[in-house]
């Protein structure tokens, strides 16, 4: 039998941890920020070019023929690249890194700087091969559709990565 005085309460404390050694530490997240800013990076670029094409090809279709024949494959593409921008999004729900990156690089930068300096505009266009979806980026670039899906995407990041925080406080 022990001498101490406390040791007939020894069970109280055997779970007993130091409050100064525990830290509010936040579950390690960089695997779903790498997969998230991944997807942005390489599937906002796809999606772009998919509605630019799709939508070029609806242009001319109807400008060129003065119709409303559908062009099978034009639809396809501008579902085809929806689709891959709402993934984009989606990827906010794992880490806002990808819909803000995706939103930054490939819409809101580029939207800007041709806004601001047709001439810049232009010149990014002409690092692209010539193609049917160089020129339909072009027109959705000068338009101001890269602009607002940008600032979309930027938005649904934001958006995302504040319902988070909210959640973990």
């Amino acid at each position: 039998m022990s001498t101490h005085r406390y040791a007939d309460y020894e069970d109280d404390y055997e779970d007993y941890e130091d409050s100064t050694d525990v830290r509010d530490e936040r579950p390690r997240r960089g695997g779903a920020h790498v997969v998230s800013a991944l997807g942005g990076l390489v599937l906002t670029p796809v999606a772009l070019g998919l509605l630019s094409w799709g939508g070029l090809r609806q242009q001319q279709l109807i400008q060129a023929t003065l119709s409303t024949n559908r062009d099978a494959l034009g639809i396809a593409l501008l579902a085809g690249g929806a689709i891959l921008l709402l993934v984009v999004a989606a990827l906010g729900a794992l880490s806002a890194v990808g819909p803000i990156l995706g939103g930054l690089i490939y819409g809101v930068l580029p939207g800007v700087a041709s806004m601001a300096v047709p001439e810049w505009g232009f010149r990014l266009v002409n690092l692209m091969p010539k193609s049917d979806i160089a020129y339909g980026v072009m027109d959705f670039l000068f338009i101001g559709g890269l602009l607002g899906v940008g600032f979309l995407l930027v938005g649904s990041g934001l958006a995302n990565a504040l319902v988070r925080r909210r959640r973990e406080a």
